[in-house]
């Protein structure tokens, strides 16, 4: 991933004007870090599959890397979660204020497809990398799942809701970045298969940011926590022990379906799957 923070150092949005700070607030959450999780799996099953085109690969996984940045700028505005620190940092409705941040955001959203209908594919791939990219983050996808959460705060919702908020919210672009990694090298065969380990890895994802909300400080966490009592979280709704629980299942299947990967993509994947899979028992 080293190689992927160089190329994203390389190509921060830039937008030299009169405005004293735009500039410097489409760059600043980017280079705040972050874990850089969705980026790692769509390189991940490309450089299984097929190393030389890794370069290339670059461009879809910093495409999804400014649509993730930009979710994460609006969640935290005061409308939504009012949330002052996000990867160890002021956000930036913190650093500058509400309008730089949502502009900044919604800058950050339609640059990604900018960005990606000029990574140097075929128009084919093109396409259709911006399609999962498009349907996996937008108005059936991580805006669904966002404007559910925000609905039905103070209003608790059943657990099978509860994973259809976050199967939106979160799951599905975590989903899209190993099934664009398989686009990428030509698996179709592949693409729906690791589409549906990457719900079921965004769904244990969810429950895992939920328990360690409660159970990491702010400084831990690099954002604020205790913060989702009105939320429908999974501990909220189901108590921290039944999370865990459900965390602990859902890590034991995706264990049992790794298994079953082929020997490149295993071996490719699973230090960083292992990793995530069983962050919630650290």
């Amino acid at each position: 991933m080293q190689n992927f923070e160089q190329f994203l150092l390389d190509n921060l949005p830039t937008s030299q004007s009169i405005h004293p700070t735009y500039e410097r607030a489409l760059q600043d959450m980017l280079k705040a870090g972050g874990k850089r999780f969705r980026p790692a799996l769509l390189l991940g099953v490309v450089k299984a599959y097929n190393p030389l085109m890794l370069e290339s690969a670059n461009y879809a996984a910093l495409a999804i890397e400014f649509l993730h940045t930009y979710s994460l700028i609006h969640d935290d505005l005061p409308a939504m979660d009012n949330s002052p620190l996000r990867r160890g940092h002021p956000t930036l409705h913190v650093s500058f204020d509400e309008v730089t941040a949502i502009l900044a955001g919604d800058a950050l959203n339609t640059y990604a497809f900018e960005f990606l209908s000029n990574a140097p594919f075929s128009d084919e791939i093109r396409v259709k990398l911006i399609r999962e990219l498009a349907s996996n983050g937008g108005l059936g996808g991580m805006v669904l799942g966002q404007a559910i959460d925000c609905y039905f705060e103070n209003k608790p919702l059943k657990i099978e809701e509860i994973k259809i908020l976050h199967t939106n919210k979160t799951a599905k672009l975590i989903a899209a970045s190993l099934k664009m990694g398989a686009v990428i090298v030509g698996r179709d065969d592949m693409a729906e298969k690791l589409y549906d380990f990457g719900i079921k890895l965004g769904l244990l994802f969810q429950i895992q940011d939920d328990i360690l909300d409660v159970t990491q400080s702010s400084d831990e966490a690099g954002k604020l926590t205790n913060n989702d009592e009105e939320k429908n979280s999974f501990v909220t709704i189901l108590g921290l022990q039944t999370a865990v629980r459900e965390a602990d299942a859902l890590a034991d299947e995706l264990n049992s379906e790794m298994c079953n990967f082929d020997e490149s993509l295993s071996g490719e994947l699973s230090p960083l799957l292992t990793k995530y899979i069983n962050r919630h028992k650290e």
